[in-house]
């Protein structure tokens, strides 16, 4: 376990202090593409697995033509772009692309971008540090302890991703019923 227990150790130490950008912190000018994938792929380096880059263009171009994602202006990106891509790209490992259109474009709807984007980035730093936390608790090099915090963490994320895709659809049906009611009235 020495090489491993080394790459669990520095990746703890990278989640302790893992925030996304605060929205004061994302890039005021509009970026291109390549300027995008930069900033992106250094956010996103604690969740890259042996340095995979976590976001291509062909993605931002899907995201784009999916509707999840604005349209750029002009070929450039604005900081409305980049804290939604970091919400996109943490949240796609644990949602689907339409679940997390309707998170992203059902809290659009009450708060403007910047407030749901901080309140991103809090809860995100916090449950890596609260998760990094648990990690440390475990007795170092027992594996035992570890297999069984492992799976602990892992039920933990699915019973949450669950209930997260269940509460996205009790949202969407209420207005997939009045579109329907709309349309009969029509």
């Amino acid at each position: 376990m020495g090489n491993s227990s080394a790459e669990l150790k520095e990746w703890i130490a990278s989640a302790k202090e893992y925030t996304p950008a605060l929205w004061d912190r994302l890039p005021e000018l509009e970026l291109y593409m390549d300027q995008v994938l930069t900033f992106m792929n250094r956010q996103l380096e604690p969740f890259s697995p042996d340095g995979e880059r976590l976001l291509t263009p062909s993605m931002i171009n899907n995201y784009v033509k999916d509707g999840v994602l604005p349209r750029p202006e002009r070929k450039k990106y604005s900081k409305l772009h980049l804290g939604m891509l970091l919400m996109i790209c943490s949240l796609k490992s644990v949602l689907s692309l339409p679940e997390i259109a309707a998170l992203l474009h059902g809290l659009s709807v009450d708060e403007n971008i910047n407030q749901r984007y901080q309140d991103f980035a809090v809860t995100h730093g916090n449950a890596m540090k609260e998760v990094a936390a648990r990690i440390t608790e475990a007795p170092e090099q027992d594996k035992e302890a570890l297999c069984r915090l492992a799976m602990q963490l892992s039920l933990e994320a699915n019973a949450r991703r669950v209930a997260a895709a269940r509460i996205l659809k009790s949202i969407a049906e209420p207005a997939s019923e009045k579109e329907k009611s709309k349309k009969e009235k029509d």
